[in-house]
């Protein structure tokens, strides 16, 4: 299998480590090593048809802050000089435009590639479109780790649950928020929990996108669309941040034993982010960075899914297990047409 990565910040990285963690039990299961031939960072690349070492990609970034060797103008070039079956999209989110991620998986799917990413600009703003142009071309597109990040969701859904009639699922999609509303259930301001979660890399310098639910609002719009087949955008979201709480409300919800948490909810009819009150020991209560969701289904009722919605290593095992399931296919394929 040869791996064009197009991102290698945080995530990419991971990435990187990861196929080193699993390689022997991708060898062992496939027959074949899995092969990075190109990897790109937002302005330099490497390629190499016989492979290139993950760790060296890791120390050259570490020590040069660029994994490749050589510039680039357009990566679409880039892509067109090399032989790949698969893409792996972790270049920065945009949910404005889609940005160059956007670009990157409809160039490969166009060119028959398989594509797996955790971006969710691309997929909150085309969604149906790429879904299209995949099963257009005959590639697999995947990408359990733009919702969540370790925690598993969609593919729970659609593969766990296939059999289910799921009425809605509703969670806490956003690591930070739930990290400032936890500090706040302890006395802390709206001010103070948003600094400590900046100190701790929580947030962002600007950290709009988290605090004002568009970051939520994107995975909501990728459930909406990959399980309840809609076709919606970030757009058709109505959204509520949680910049306007404060502590009055947080100390009005403790005195009824409740806690305020930002919910994402999705279903046949609803699509909405917003802050909501949540009992104490609810599954949806939980402090800290964890996400997590409930699905309500119709045969086993509600079921709840929570784990790290980031991080490297976290995001990391998402793409991994979605790699593992386009190989298990390929595999299955062989052997039925050898």
């Amino acid at each position: 299998m040869r791996v064009l990565m197009s991102g290698f910040g945080t995530v990419g990285q991971g990435f990187a480590e990861v196929l080193m963690l699993r390689r022997d039990f991708l060898k062992e299961r496939y027959g074949k090593d899995v092969n990075i031939v190109c990897a790109m960072d937002s302005s330099s690349y490497v390629a190499d048809p016989s492979g290139l070492c993950p760790g060296e990609l890791l120390e050259r970034k570490k020590k040069t802050g660029k994994v490749g060797t050589k510039g680039y103008q357009d990566p679409l070039k880039v892509m067109e000089s090399v032989e790949y079956d698969l893409l792996v999209e972790v270049s920065p989110t945009d949910i404005k435009t889609g940005g160059a991620g956007l670009k990157n998986i409809r160039y490969a799917l166009e060119s028959g590639k398989d594509v797996i990413t955790v971006n969710k600009g691309p997929l909150a703003l085309k969604f149906c479109e790429l879904v299209a142009l995949a099963k257009k071309n005959g590639c697999k597109f995947r990408f359990e780790g733009s919702v969540g990040g370790a925690m598993p969701i969609i593919n729970l859904c659609r593969e766990n649950l296939v059999g289910e009639k799921i009425s809605s699922v509703r969670g806490i999609l956003n690591g930070t928020c739930n990290f400032i509303l936890s500090k706040m259930d302890n006395g802390q301001s709206f001010e103070q929990a948003l600094k400590e979660a900046q100190q701790m890399g929580y947030a962002e310098a600007d950290p709009t996108n988290d605090i004002e639910g568009y970051d939520s609002a994107c995975k909501v719009v990728i459930l909406a669309n990959s399980l309840f087949k809609r076709s919606v955008t970030f757009s058709d979201v109505n959204i509520t941040g949680i910049s306007s709480i404060t502590s009055e409300a947080i100390s009005l919800a403790a005195s009824n034993n409740m806690v305020i948490r930002l919910i994402g909810e999705v279903s046949h009819d609803k699509l909405e982010v917003s802050p909501r009150l949540v009992p104490r020991g609810h599954p949806l209560s939980i402090s800290g960075t964890l996400n997590a969701a409930q699905v309500v289904t119709d045969l086993a009722g509600p079921i709840t899914v929570s784990g790290r919605g980031a991080g490297r290593i976290e995001t990391a095992s998402a793409i991994l297990s979605d790699l593992v399931s386009i190989m298990d296919d390929r595999k299955e394929r062989k052997c039925q047409n050898p």
